[in-house]
């Protein structure tokens, strides 16, 4: 039991990693927070579904091509809407939302509700870990994970855009006296993050349905671990995705399911009161902004 326990709790961390890094990432680039993030994690998932079943296509191509368009919305969004509030940080949040809320809710006015809309496993097996049945999905996701956060580790410190998104997120204004364009960089930042959201529905969505209400979990879920570990901070990600997911999973076991949303909402309230900045945050504590 216990071993089991810490097991799927290892794979509810990745899982919770591999949320919110998107989200993290446009933040700390760019200072926006997407709260629509959830939205195109659903959006994704759909996209997918549709194009598979309506379409026909196959499940890769078809995953992205999701991808691709999450990605391409989430520029669309930042030009459209959040470059003529740029700045205004509860103009952005409202923003964001209010986009993320329409989406979500459109879904359901179309009637895309129910059991029938879920995404195929990519292999249908399971594997034997320590004495715990371990389904290959989840050991997928696990992988797919690490290499991503590698794969965007090189990215962001081994190439002249990754620099470019470093230069903007340490200091804007010295990185406009080198000819950075900061609008553009951060409508890229956004669409990363979005097209990350995509890859993290993709991927996960398999091991249950397609849901509206979804979108809501993934976003407080997301929100909990980038402020339990700093936002901005990938490091401080990875740590509390840890945290969180060891603390979700524990409660499920032993205490119970409904309790596990209350440990993400307990956990964000002791950080804000504990430490503002998070973890690993970079932002100024409370008492240094008074």
């Amino acid at each position: 039991m216990l071993l089991g326990t810490i097991v799927y709790a290892v794979i509810n961390s990745v899982i919770l990693a591999l949320t919110a890094i998107g989200f993290n990432l446009t933040f700390g680039i760019s200072g926006v927070a997407n709260f629509a993030y959830g939205a195109f994690y659903i959006l994704a998932a759909f996209a997918t579904w549709i194009l598979m079943n309506s379409l026909g296509l196959p499940y890769l191509l078809s995953a992205v091509l999701s991808i691709l368009f999450s990605a391409f919305l989430g520029a669309v969004m930042y030009r459209v809407v959040l470059l003529r509030v740029r700045g205004q940080v509860l103009s952005e949040v409202i923003a964001t939302f209010g986009i993320g809320l329409a989406i979500l809710e459109l879904f359901r006015y179309l009637g895309f509700v129910g059991i029938e809309y879920s995404l195929p496993v990519f292999i249908d097996e399971s594997f034997l870990i320590g004495g715990v049945y371990v389904d290959m999905q989840r050991i997928l996701i696990v992988l797919c994970s690490v290499a991503l956060i590698i794969l965007l580790w090189v990215f962001i410190h081994h190439t002249s855009m990754g620099l470019a998104f470093r230069g903007i997120a340490q200091d804007e204004r010295t990185a406009l006296t080198f000819g950075m364009d900061a609008d553009w960089i951060a409508t890229l930042s956004v669409s990363l993050g979005a097209g990350l959201a995509a890859i993290a529905a993709t991927i996960i969505v398999p091991l249950g349905t397609i849901s509206v209400g979804q979108g809501y979990d993934v976003l407080l879920n997301a929100l909990a671990v980038s402020i339990i570990g700093g936002l901005g901070s990938t490091g401080g990600v990875i740590v509390a995705s840890f945290l969180v997911g060891f603390a979700q999973r524990f409660t499920d076991s032993y205490i119970g399911s409904h309790w596990t949303l209350i440990v993400s909402l307990v956990a964000i309230l002791l950080v804000l009161v504990i430490k503002p900045s998070g973890l690993y945050g970079k932002q100024k504590e409370l008492e240094e902004r008074i």
